[in-house]
C-alpha cells in the first residue's frame, strides 16, 4: 500500500476506534472504508475484525476507572463471548451471509429500543440462563457480522447489571473484545486477511480506543445510554433498507 492509503487507514482507525467505545459503531465507519480502499467484501469484513482486536485492547487501558471491581464479571462471562465469537467465525466461514443480513437491522432496532427501555428488574443478573444465551447468542453475531454488535451486547449487559452507562460501556468493551480476537484468530489462520491493510487499521484501532472511554465518561447522566440508542436505530433503518431492497 502506498504512503496516502497507509495513512489514510490509520485515520480511519482512530476514528472508528473512538465510535466503538462511545457509540458501538466502528464497523459502520471501518468497513466502507476498506471497501472503498478496494477489498472485497469477505476479505473487508475479516481484515476489519481482525484489526478491531486492537480497539478492545486500547478500550481496556482507557477504562480501567469503569473496570475496577469488574475483574470477576469479566472472567465469569468472557468464556461465553469468546465461545460466541468463535462460533460466530466458523459460522461466516462456511456459511452465506445473506441470512444474517436480513436478521441484523431487527436485532439492532430491538436492542436500541431495550437502551431506551430496558427490561424489568426480573432479567437483571448474570447468572440468568437467559441472559448468558443472550449474551452467548450478541457474541455469535460479533463474530460473524459484527456492524453495531456493541450495541446489541451494550443492551445485554445493561439488563444484566444495575449500574451506571459508562461501567456497562466498559465492561462491553472488553467482551466484545475477547468475541473479536477469538474470531480474528480464525480469520488470520484461514480467512482472506488483507495485513496491508490490517495493521494501519488496527494501530488506529488502538488509539481511537484508548481515546474513547475518555469521551464516554464525560457524557452526563444517561446521555451515553440514549446517544447508543439513537445511532442504532439509524443503523438498523439503513440496513434495513439495504437489505430489503438492494
Amino acid at each position: 500500500m502506498i504512503v496516502g492509503e497507509v495513512l489514510g487507514l490509520l485515520g480511519v482507525g482512530v476514528a472508528a476506534g473512538v465510535v466503538s467505545t462511545v457509540v458501538s459503531l466502528a464497523s459502520i465507519v471501518s468497513y466502507p472504508a476498506l471497501l472503498a480502499f478496494g477489498l472485497p467484501p469477505l476479505t473487508a469484513n475479516v481484515t476489519n475484525t481482525v484489526a478491531l482486536v486492537f480497539t478492545g485492547l486500547g478500550a481496556a487501558f482507557g477504562s480501567r476507572p469503569e473496570l475496577t471491581g469488574q475483574g470477576g464479571r469479566v472472567t465469569r462471562l468472557g468464556w461465553v463471548t469468546a465461545l460466541g465469537g468463535a462460533t460466530g467465525a466458523f459460522l461466516l466461514l462456511v456459511t452465506p451471509s445473506r441470512t444474517f443480513e436480513l436478521i441484523a437491522p431487527w436485532l439492532i432496532a430491538v436492542a436500541s429500543l431495550l437502551l431506551v427501555r430496558p427490561p424489568s428488574g426480573r432479567l437483571h443478573g448474570e447468572h440468568g440462563v437467559l441472559m448468558r444465551i443472550a449474551l452467548f447468542a450478541v457474541a455469535i453475531y460479533v463474530g460473524y457480522f459484527g456492524a453495531a454488535g456493541g450495541i446489541l451486547m451494550f443492551a445485554v449487559l445493561s439488563a444484566m447489571f444495575d449500574q451506571s452507562p459508562a461501567k456497562s460501556n466498559a465492561l462491553k468493551n472488553v467482551l466484545s473484545g475477547l468475541a473479536n480476537a477469538v474470531a480474528a484468530a480464525g480469520f488470520a489462520l484461514f480467512g482472506p486477511v488483507d495485513w496491508g491493510a490490517a495493521l494501519p487499521l488496527a494501530a488506529g484501532f488502538l488509539v481511537g480506543g484508548w481515546l474513547g472511554p475518555k469521551i464516554a465518561r464525560r457524557l452526563p447522566g444517561q446521555s451515553l445510554r440514549y446517544l447508543a440508542a439513537a445511532c442504532g436505530l439509524a443503523v438498523a433503518a439503513k440496513l434495513g433498507y439495504d437489505s430489503y431492497t438492494g
